[in-house]
Protein backbone atom coordinates (compact mmCIF):
# COMPACT_ATOMS: atom_id res chain seq x y z
CA UNK A 1 0.00 0.00 0.00
CA UNK A 2 1.28 3.42 -0.94
CA UNK A 3 1.30 5.86 1.96
CA UNK A 4 -0.14 9.34 1.55
CA UNK A 5 2.32 12.23 1.40
CA UNK A 6 2.60 14.37 4.53
CA UNK A 7 0.19 17.29 4.58
CA UNK A 8 0.48 20.59 6.44
CA UNK A 9 -2.25 23.16 6.93
CA UNK A 10 -1.01 26.73 6.77
CA UNK A 11 -2.93 29.87 7.75
CA UNK A 12 -1.90 32.56 5.27
CA UNK A 13 -2.30 36.20 6.33
CA UNK A 14 -0.91 38.54 3.63
CA UNK A 15 -1.97 41.58 5.68
CA UNK A 16 -1.27 45.05 4.34
CA UNK A 17 0.92 46.91 1.86
CA UNK A 18 3.82 44.92 0.50
CA UNK A 19 2.74 41.96 2.61
CA UNK A 20 0.19 41.23 -0.10
CA UNK A 21 2.98 41.43 -2.70
CA UNK A 22 5.57 39.15 -1.08
CA UNK A 23 3.31 36.37 0.18
CA UNK A 24 2.30 35.11 -3.32
CA UNK A 25 5.99 34.59 -4.26
CA UNK A 26 6.49 32.74 -0.97
CA UNK A 27 3.55 30.44 -1.70
CA UNK A 28 4.76 29.81 -5.23
CA UNK A 29 8.19 28.87 -3.88
CA UNK A 30 6.69 26.67 -1.19
CA UNK A 31 4.59 24.81 -3.76
CA UNK A 32 7.65 24.22 -5.94
CA UNK A 33 9.75 22.65 -3.19
CA UNK A 34 6.77 20.74 -1.77
CA UNK A 35 6.29 19.05 -5.14
CA UNK A 36 10.01 18.29 -5.35
CA UNK A 37 10.10 16.71 -1.89
CA UNK A 38 6.78 14.89 -1.84
CA UNK A 39 4.62 16.70 0.68
CA UNK A 40 1.49 18.81 0.43
CA UNK A 41 0.73 22.28 1.77
CA UNK A 42 -2.91 23.28 2.25
CA UNK A 43 -3.52 27.03 2.56
CA UNK A 44 -6.33 28.87 4.30
CA UNK A 45 -6.23 32.48 3.08
CA UNK A 46 -7.34 35.07 5.65
CA UNK A 47 -8.08 38.76 5.05
CA UNK A 48 -7.01 39.89 8.53
CA UNK A 49 -5.55 43.35 8.03
CA UNK A 50 -5.89 47.09 8.49
CA UNK A 51 -8.13 47.09 5.42
CA UNK A 52 -10.46 44.77 7.30
CA UNK A 53 -10.23 47.00 10.37
CA UNK A 54 -11.30 50.07 8.42
CA UNK A 55 -14.38 48.21 7.18
CA UNK A 56 -15.36 46.16 10.24
CA UNK A 57 -13.60 47.80 13.18
CA UNK A 58 -11.52 44.68 13.91
CA UNK A 59 -8.25 43.33 12.53
CA UNK A 60 -9.62 39.78 12.69
CA UNK A 61 -12.88 38.05 13.67
CA UNK A 62 -13.72 37.48 17.33
CA UNK A 63 -13.14 33.74 16.86
CA UNK A 64 -10.07 34.22 14.66
CA UNK A 65 -7.58 32.59 16.99
CA UNK A 66 -9.85 29.59 17.47
CA UNK A 67 -10.03 29.20 13.69
CA UNK A 68 -6.27 28.79 13.30
CA UNK A 69 -5.38 27.07 16.58
CA UNK A 70 -5.28 23.69 14.84
CA UNK A 71 -3.12 24.76 11.91
CA UNK A 72 0.45 23.57 11.56
CA UNK A 73 1.85 27.08 11.00
CA UNK A 74 0.97 30.66 10.16
CA UNK A 75 2.60 32.61 7.32
CA UNK A 76 2.22 36.37 7.73
CA UNK A 77 3.07 39.15 5.27
CA UNK A 78 2.91 42.42 7.21
CA UNK A 79 0.40 44.58 9.04
CA UNK A 80 0.07 48.34 9.28
CA UNK A 81 -1.37 51.08 7.15
CA UNK A 82 -1.75 54.89 7.32
CA UNK A 83 -4.95 55.82 9.08
CA UNK A 84 -4.79 52.89 11.49
CA UNK A 85 -2.65 53.56 14.57
CA UNK A 86 0.25 51.14 14.87
CA UNK A 87 -0.79 50.04 18.34
CA UNK A 88 -4.20 49.07 16.94
CA UNK A 89 -2.74 46.86 14.22
CA UNK A 90 -0.13 45.32 16.52
CA UNK A 91 -2.41 44.64 19.48
CA UNK A 92 -5.28 43.65 17.21
CA UNK A 93 -3.42 40.87 15.41
CA UNK A 94 0.26 40.09 15.98
CA UNK A 95 0.43 40.23 19.75
CA UNK A 96 -2.76 38.20 20.32
CA UNK A 97 -1.41 35.49 18.01
CA UNK A 98 1.97 35.46 19.73
CA UNK A 99 0.49 35.31 23.22
CA UNK A 100 -2.45 32.96 22.69
CA UNK A 101 -0.20 30.46 20.93
CA UNK A 102 2.68 30.77 23.42
CA UNK A 103 5.12 31.89 20.74
CA UNK A 104 7.61 33.01 23.35
CA UNK A 105 10.65 32.73 21.07
CA UNK A 106 11.16 35.30 18.35
CA UNK A 107 13.97 33.91 16.24
CA UNK A 108 15.86 36.29 13.94
CA UNK A 109 18.71 34.75 11.92
CA UNK A 110 21.13 37.28 10.45
CA UNK A 111 23.58 36.35 7.69
CA UNK A 112 25.46 38.19 5.01
CA UNK A 113 24.38 36.28 1.92
CA UNK A 114 26.74 35.49 -0.98
CA UNK A 115 26.89 38.31 -3.47
CA UNK A 116 25.38 40.73 -0.97
CA UNK A 117 28.28 42.26 0.93
CA UNK A 118 26.26 44.62 3.09
CA UNK A 119 27.04 48.23 3.99
CA UNK A 120 29.98 47.56 6.33
CA UNK A 121 33.60 46.99 5.36
CA UNK A 122 34.13 43.80 7.38
CA UNK A 123 30.66 42.27 7.55
CA UNK A 124 31.37 39.24 5.37
CA UNK A 125 31.55 36.70 8.18
CA UNK A 126 28.31 37.72 9.88
CA UNK A 127 26.24 34.71 10.92
CA UNK A 128 24.30 35.29 14.11
CA UNK A 129 20.86 34.73 15.62
CA UNK A 130 18.94 37.12 17.84
CA UNK A 131 16.74 35.20 20.29
CA UNK A 132 14.12 37.69 21.44
CA UNK A 133 11.70 37.11 24.31
CA UNK A 134 8.35 37.50 22.57
CA UNK A 135 5.41 37.55 24.99
CA UNK A 136 6.27 39.61 28.09
CA UNK A 137 8.97 42.09 29.10
CA UNK A 138 8.53 45.70 28.08
CA UNK A 139 5.54 44.97 25.80
CA UNK A 140 2.98 44.50 28.56
CA UNK A 141 -0.59 45.66 28.85
CA UNK A 142 -0.07 46.95 32.37
CA UNK A 143 -0.21 50.73 32.78
CA UNK A 144 -2.40 53.60 31.75
CA UNK A 145 -2.95 57.29 31.18
CA UNK A 146 -4.08 59.87 33.73
CA UNK A 147 -5.33 63.44 33.37
CA UNK A 148 -5.58 63.28 29.59
CA UNK A 149 -5.35 66.69 27.96
CA UNK A 150 -4.41 68.48 31.18
CA UNK A 151 -1.05 70.10 31.99
CA UNK A 152 -0.21 67.32 34.44
CA UNK A 153 -1.11 64.49 32.05
CA UNK A 154 0.90 61.34 32.65
CA UNK A 155 1.43 57.85 31.26
CA UNK A 156 2.72 54.75 33.05
CA UNK A 157 3.88 51.56 31.30
CA UNK A 158 4.99 48.57 33.36
CA UNK A 159 7.50 45.96 32.23
CA UNK A 160 6.79 42.38 33.28
CA UNK A 161 9.61 39.87 33.67
CA UNK A 162 8.70 36.50 35.14
CA UNK A 163 11.11 33.81 36.26
CA UNK A 164 9.52 31.17 33.99
CA UNK A 165 9.47 33.60 31.05
CA UNK A 166 13.12 34.63 31.35
CA UNK A 167 14.29 31.10 32.13
CA UNK A 168 12.73 29.52 29.06
CA UNK A 169 14.04 32.12 26.62
CA UNK A 170 17.54 31.96 28.09
CA UNK A 171 17.50 28.15 27.96
CA UNK A 172 16.42 28.30 24.32
CA UNK A 173 19.31 30.62 23.50
CA UNK A 174 21.88 28.39 25.20
CA UNK A 175 20.47 25.25 23.58
CA UNK A 176 20.63 26.94 20.18
CA UNK A 177 24.20 28.12 20.76
CA UNK A 178 25.23 24.57 21.61
CA UNK A 179 24.28 23.59 18.04
CA UNK A 180 26.19 26.53 16.54
CA UNK A 181 29.49 28.11 17.65
CA UNK A 182 28.79 27.83 21.37
CA UNK A 183 28.67 31.50 22.34
CA UNK A 184 25.85 33.53 23.93
CA UNK A 185 25.69 37.28 24.53
CA UNK A 186 23.01 38.53 26.90
CA UNK A 187 21.71 42.04 26.26
CA UNK A 188 21.13 43.96 29.48
CA UNK A 189 20.95 47.45 30.96
CA UNK A 190 21.25 46.60 34.64
CA UNK A 191 23.31 49.68 35.40
CA UNK A 192 20.32 51.91 34.67
CA UNK A 193 17.20 49.74 34.91
CA UNK A 194 17.33 48.82 38.54
CA UNK A 195 14.87 45.96 38.98
CA UNK A 196 14.04 44.01 35.84
CA UNK A 197 17.50 43.92 34.30
CA UNK A 198 19.39 42.73 37.41
CA UNK A 199 16.68 40.07 37.68
CA UNK A 200 17.32 39.11 34.04
CA UNK A 201 21.10 39.01 34.70
CA UNK A 202 20.66 36.75 37.72
CA UNK A 203 18.64 34.22 35.79
CA UNK A 204 21.07 34.26 32.85
CA UNK A 205 23.92 33.53 35.26
CA UNK A 206 21.97 30.70 36.91
CA UNK A 207 21.01 29.04 33.64
CA UNK A 208 24.45 29.47 32.07
CA UNK A 209 25.88 27.16 34.73
CA UNK A 210 23.83 24.35 33.18
CA UNK A 211 25.60 24.72 29.83
CA UNK A 212 29.34 24.34 30.56
CA UNK A 213 30.12 23.86 26.89
CA UNK A 214 28.75 27.30 25.95
CA UNK A 215 30.67 30.49 26.65
CA UNK A 216 28.68 33.56 27.56
CA UNK A 217 28.92 37.20 28.51
CA UNK A 218 26.57 40.08 29.14
CA UNK A 219 26.77 43.47 27.47
CA UNK A 220 24.85 46.67 28.05
CA UNK A 221 22.42 47.32 25.23
CA UNK A 222 23.93 50.67 24.20
CA UNK A 223 27.46 49.29 23.92
CA UNK A 224 26.16 46.14 22.26
CA UNK A 225 24.38 48.17 19.57
CA UNK A 226 27.65 49.93 18.78
CA UNK A 227 29.66 46.69 18.74
CA UNK A 228 27.16 45.05 16.38
CA UNK A 229 28.06 47.72 13.85
CA UNK A 230 31.79 47.69 14.54
CA UNK A 231 32.31 43.90 14.88
CA UNK A 232 29.17 41.99 13.86
CA UNK A 233 31.12 38.82 13.10
CA UNK A 234 32.02 38.52 16.81
CA UNK A 235 28.49 37.41 17.73
CA UNK A 236 26.87 34.00 17.56
CA UNK A 237 23.63 33.99 19.62
CA UNK A 238 22.27 37.13 21.27
CA UNK A 239 19.49 36.70 23.81
CA UNK A 240 17.44 39.75 24.69
CA UNK A 241 14.22 41.00 26.18
CA UNK A 242 11.24 41.88 24.01
CA UNK A 243 12.20 45.52 23.42
CA UNK A 244 15.96 45.06 23.24
CA UNK A 245 15.59 42.07 20.91
CA UNK A 246 13.24 44.00 18.65
CA UNK A 247 15.73 46.83 18.23
CA UNK A 248 18.86 44.69 17.93
CA UNK A 249 17.38 42.35 15.33
CA UNK A 250 16.43 45.20 12.99
CA UNK A 251 19.84 46.78 13.48
CA UNK A 252 21.54 43.49 12.69
CA UNK A 253 19.37 43.00 9.59
CA UNK A 254 20.56 46.35 8.25
CA UNK A 255 24.15 45.28 8.95
CA UNK A 256 23.48 42.25 6.73
CA UNK A 257 22.44 44.45 3.82
CA UNK A 258 18.73 45.24 4.02
CA UNK A 259 15.79 44.78 6.32
CA UNK A 260 14.06 43.54 3.17
CA UNK A 261 15.87 40.19 3.40
CA UNK A 262 15.30 39.60 7.11
CA UNK A 263 13.06 36.73 8.27
CA UNK A 264 11.53 35.95 11.65
CA UNK A 265 9.95 33.00 13.37
CA UNK A 266 7.54 33.36 16.27
CA UNK A 267 8.03 29.94 17.80
CA UNK A 268 6.15 27.79 20.29
CA UNK A 269 8.93 25.29 21.07
CA UNK A 270 6.41 22.90 22.65
CA UNK A 271 4.57 22.65 19.29
CA UNK A 272 1.27 22.63 21.15
CA UNK A 273 0.23 25.63 19.06
CA UNK A 274 1.11 26.82 15.54
CA UNK A 275 4.21 28.94 15.12
CA UNK A 276 4.13 32.03 12.91
CA UNK A 277 6.69 33.09 10.30
CA UNK A 278 7.02 36.58 8.84
CA UNK A 279 9.42 38.92 7.07
CA UNK A 280 10.30 41.82 9.34
CA UNK A 281 10.21 44.64 6.79
CA UNK A 282 6.70 45.80 7.66
CA UNK A 283 4.00 46.90 5.25
CA UNK A 284 6.13 49.70 3.68
CA UNK A 285 3.24 51.86 2.40
CA UNK A 286 5.73 54.16 0.67
CA UNK A 287 6.51 51.48 -1.95
CA UNK A 288 3.32 49.41 -1.82
CA UNK A 289 1.72 48.80 -5.18
CA UNK A 290 4.88 49.52 -7.18
CA UNK A 291 5.91 45.88 -7.61
CA UNK A 292 9.42 46.48 -6.27
CA UNK A 293 9.21 44.94 -2.79
CA UNK A 294 12.00 42.51 -1.96
CA UNK A 295 10.49 39.01 -1.58
CA UNK A 296 13.61 37.50 0.01
CA UNK A 297 12.48 38.15 3.60
CA UNK A 298 9.23 36.30 2.91
CA UNK A 299 11.04 33.46 1.11
CA UNK A 300 13.56 33.09 3.95
CA UNK A 301 10.66 33.08 6.44
CA UNK A 302 9.01 30.34 4.37
CA UNK A 303 12.26 28.38 4.55
CA UNK A 304 12.23 28.72 8.35
CA UNK A 305 8.65 27.46 8.35
CA UNK A 306 9.60 24.39 6.33
CA UNK A 307 12.42 23.61 8.73
CA UNK A 308 10.01 23.94 11.67
CA UNK A 309 7.53 21.61 9.95
CA UNK A 310 10.19 18.91 9.64
CA UNK A 311 11.13 19.46 5.99
CA UNK A 312 14.79 20.57 6.28
CA UNK A 313 15.76 19.48 2.76
CA UNK A 314 13.02 21.62 1.23
CA UNK A 315 14.07 24.49 3.50
CA UNK A 316 17.65 24.17 2.24
CA UNK A 317 16.44 24.22 -1.36
CA UNK A 318 14.73 27.57 -0.77
CA UNK A 319 17.82 29.08 0.84
CA UNK A 320 20.08 27.69 -1.88
CA UNK A 321 17.79 29.27 -4.47
CA UNK A 322 17.98 32.64 -2.74
CA UNK A 323 21.75 32.48 -2.45
CA UNK A 324 22.23 31.41 -6.06
CA UNK A 325 19.95 34.15 -7.37
CA UNK A 326 21.86 36.78 -5.42
CA UNK A 327 25.36 35.45 -6.06
CA UNK A 328 25.14 34.32 -9.67
CA UNK A 329 22.27 36.19 -11.25
CA UNK A 330 23.08 39.59 -9.83
CA UNK A 331 19.36 40.25 -9.39
CA UNK A 332 18.74 43.12 -7.00
CA UNK A 333 15.57 44.88 -5.91
CA UNK A 334 15.87 48.63 -5.20
CA UNK A 335 16.51 48.14 -1.47
CA UNK A 336 19.64 46.24 -2.49
CA UNK A 337 20.76 48.89 -4.96
CA UNK A 338 19.26 47.31 -8.08
CA UNK A 339 16.26 47.77 -10.35
CA UNK A 340 14.64 44.32 -10.31
CA UNK A 341 10.95 43.94 -9.62
CA UNK A 342 9.42 41.60 -7.07
CA UNK A 343 8.49 39.28 -9.94
CA UNK A 344 11.99 39.28 -11.40
CA UNK A 345 13.58 38.50 -8.05
CA UNK A 346 11.09 35.70 -7.46
CA UNK A 347 11.63 34.23 -10.93
CA UNK A 348 15.38 34.18 -10.36
CA UNK A 349 14.96 32.22 -7.13
CA UNK A 350 12.48 29.80 -8.69
CA UNK A 351 14.81 29.22 -11.65
CA UNK A 352 17.73 28.55 -9.32
CA UNK A 353 15.71 26.02 -7.31
CA UNK A 354 14.48 24.29 -10.49
CA UNK A 355 17.98 24.04 -11.94
CA UNK A 356 19.56 22.57 -8.81
CA UNK A 357 19.49 18.89 -7.85
CA UNK A 358 16.87 18.11 -5.23
CA UNK A 359 18.27 18.67 -1.74
CA UNK A 360 21.46 20.28 -3.10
Amino acid sequence: MTSSPPEYRIAVIPGDGIGTEVIPPALQTLDLVAARHGFVLRYDHLDWSCTRYLVTGAMMPDDGLDRIAGHDAVLLGAVGWPGVPDHVSLWGLLIPIRRRFRQYVNLRPIRVLPGLPGPLRDAGAVDLVVVRENVEGEYSEIGGRLNRGLPDEMAVQESVFTRPGVTRIVDHAFELAATRRGDVTSATKSNGIVHTMPFWDEIVRERAARYPGVTWRQEHIDALAAKLVLRPSAYDVIVASNLFGDILSDLAAAVAGSIGIAPAGNIDPSRQFPSMFEPVHGSAPDIAGQGIANPVGALWSASMMLDHLGQPDAARDVMAGIETALADGGVRTPDLGGTATTREMTDAVLAAITAAPTGA
